[in-house]
């Protein structure tokens, strides 16, 4: 499908400037189910919506554990983010070993924002498809943040971000809640901010799904709070907290069937009428015609006993 002379490889790039491989990479972030982040002063909470590949199948893992103090959520290829969180992991481990302290949330993006552009430049390797979020609450500096991490080895700082299949819709409900988010009376739970990461997920599901505790996998982590990852029951508590378990435009397509039935409804009622309305005009026609030609004919037969 999308086939040309410059896409062999990830290090020739487009007579425009494109490395068509990094874009390809990208679309296979497109392509798998929304992860969502939101981060407040305090707490980074880490939402994901899992697929199974049947019904026969278990879920795909979607959220990651790297250290007491950091997660991510992916949205792709999940061997390739399976690869990435064990060299985080390793990167952990090595700051603690070395320096006695976690790694910052900024140097462990980076360290993978390096290997990841690695691929760009090396002839025979491949970009990773696979976007994370990761989320970390840094002690030295008693702070959270949020990162996004593409293939490119590109990496951005969000108050909030969202990847992966349906994720404008996401990012349409973060903007639109900024301000209760991150405004500066802003002082928002961890319930709060998970309700509020769900939300935006919700915004991202296709018209005939619902947010179950099967599909659906909650993290938070911040000050005084270590990562704690939520799976199948366990998030059946959050989930209870939301108004709705499916988004807006489902909601809105379901009223809209229900007016669309009641207006049917009332055409057939009134083509009802109408027929029955017509009927009776006819049987009245008729009927004033038989007493017509009644009237008619005895007239006749009056007139004939008169000439007789």
């Amino acid at each position: 499908m999308f086939r040309n002379n410059y896409d062999n490889d990830s290090v020739t790039y487009s007579p425009t400037g494109r490395l068509f491989q990094v874009e390809y990479a990208l679309e296979a972030i497109k392509q798998g189910s929304a992860a969502v982040g939101i981060v407040s002063s305090t707490h980074v909470a880490l939402v994901a919506l899992k697929r199974n590949a049947e019904e026969l199948g278990s879920y795909q893992k979607k959220i990651i554990k790297i250290d007491d103090h950091m997660g991510i959520a992916l949205a792709g290829l999940a061997p390739d983010a399976r690869v990435l969180s064990n060299f985080l992991r390793k990167q952990a481990m090595t700051s603690k070993m070395i320096y006695n302290k976690p790694i910052s949330t900024q140097s462990a993006v980076l360290s993978i924002a390096d290997k990841a552009q690695e691929n760009t430049q090396s002839y025979g390797s491949r970009p990773y498809g696979v976007g994370l979020l990761v989320g970390g609450y840094d002690e030295s500096t008693d702070s959270c943040h949020l990162y996004e991490f593409q293939p490119s080895g590109s990496v951005l700082e969000y108050y909030g971000a969202a990847i992966g299949a349906r994720s404008q819709a996401a990012r349409t409900y973060l903007e639109r809640n900024l301000d209760t988010i991150r405004g500066s009376e802003a002082h928002l739970s961890q319930e709060e901010l998970i309700v509020h990461a769900l939300n935006a997920l919700r915004d991202t599901l296709a018209q005939d799904v619902e947010l179950t505790y099967k599909n659906t996998s909650v993290s938070i982590v911040g000050k005084n709070t270590p990562f704690a990852l939520y799976d199948d029951e366990n998030v059946q508590q959050w989930i209870d907290k939301l108004d709705a378990v499916s988004n807006s435009r489902n909601r809105s397509n379901g009223d809209d069937d229900d007016d669309d039935e009641d207006d049917n409804d009332d055409n057939k009622d009134d083509a009802v009428k109408t027929e029955t309305g017509a009927t009776a005009d006819a049987g009245e026609s008729a009927a004033d015609s038989a007493v017509g030609a009644n009237i008619q004919t005895d007239a006749g037969q009056e007139d004939r006993m008169e000439t007789e």
